[in-house]
């Protein structure tokens, strides 16, 4: 199964790191400890993250407004970005929106129902007969999730094309009392965007999936997520994650290669889930 045209779509507010710190310094000035004030620019600082785009202007990332007002922010940029997302990668596939049978969408970082599939189909005329596949709750593996069911979907339906829009918006989870270093760490490496990738048939020369696997760590629910609390989204991340994938690597990706034909040797790159350059 080939990927047609992949599309990104970017929020209106960007600023390099430099530029935002002076807001994160007025921020900061709240917490007693000079001593986690240092900790927190220097996890700003190493990040490596020059530059972040956000659904809102930096004035109101930092205003202390209610879940229902960030919510709305994300609401009417969910929309905005992912309709664009879409359309661009629909331009570039040179396909109609008509030509989707599948439309799976992706976000954890807000809530929306109903889902925002159903306001795409509306936006683009898109058919009324469209499967739609909103998939939520699965945090960084819901892109990759959802190319894991677009592929099997697929691999069912050989003539069939699968949309795939994900946007993500961890402004609008950033939690302003909250002092734990999950709250620092995902203001400090994550950013706000949507991207849209169509997979279909295609006798072209295209990037094409071969195969997908999901791996799941029993007992683990505690290491990441999101806590729904009176202000929000509150993050949840367990330092100790980079430690517990590189343990399990090898029973992980190694049985994996094994099953389609392949050893670690055959692979040029490997992409791992991204949470800012210091993370990859």
């Amino acid at each position: 199964m080939k990927v047609l045209s992949t599309n990104i779509a970017l929020p209106p507010y960007t600023r390099e790191t430099d530029e935002s710190m002076p807001h994160v310094e007025a921020w900061l000035s709240r917490h007693p400890d000079e001593r986690f004030r240092e900790k927190v620019r220097r996890l700003f600082k190493y990040a490596q993250v020059d530059r972040r785009y956000s659904i809102m202007d930096i004035d109101e990332v930092f205003k202390e407004t209610s879940f229902e007002e960030k919510n709305n922010f994300f609401i009417q940029a969910f929309i905005d970005l992912t309709h664009k997302a879409l359309k661009g990668a629909l331009e570039k596939a040179n396909l109609q929106p008509t030509d989707i049978d599948y439309i799976i969408t992706v976000s954890c970082t807000g809530i929306m129902i109903p889902s925002i599939d159903a306001y795409l189909i509306n936006l683009l005329r898109m058919r009324q007969d469209v499967v739609r596949m909103p998939i939520t709750e699965m945090g960084c593996a819901g892109g990759t999730s959802a190319l894991i069911y677009a592929y099997n979907i697929l691999k069912a339906n050989p003539d069939k094309r699968a949309a795939i829009i994900a946007f993500e918006s961890p402004t609008s989870t950033f939690q302003h009392q909250d002092w734990d270093m999950a709250n620092m760490v995902s203001a400090a490496i994550f950013g706000d965007g949507a991207v849209c990738a169509i997979l279909g048939p295609s006798d072209e020369l295209k990037p094409a999936i071969i195969a997908g696997e999901m791996y799941h760590f029993y007992d683990e629910i505690d290491m990441m997520g999101f806590n729904v609390c009176n202000t929000g989204l509150k993050m949840v991340l367990d330092k100790s994650v980079p430690d517990k994938i590189e343990a399990h690597f090898p029973e992980v990706l190694f049985p994996f290669l094994e099953k389609n034909g392949l050893t670690i040797d055959d692979l040029d790159h490997l992409i791992f889930h991204p949470g800012g350059k210091k993370i990859v």
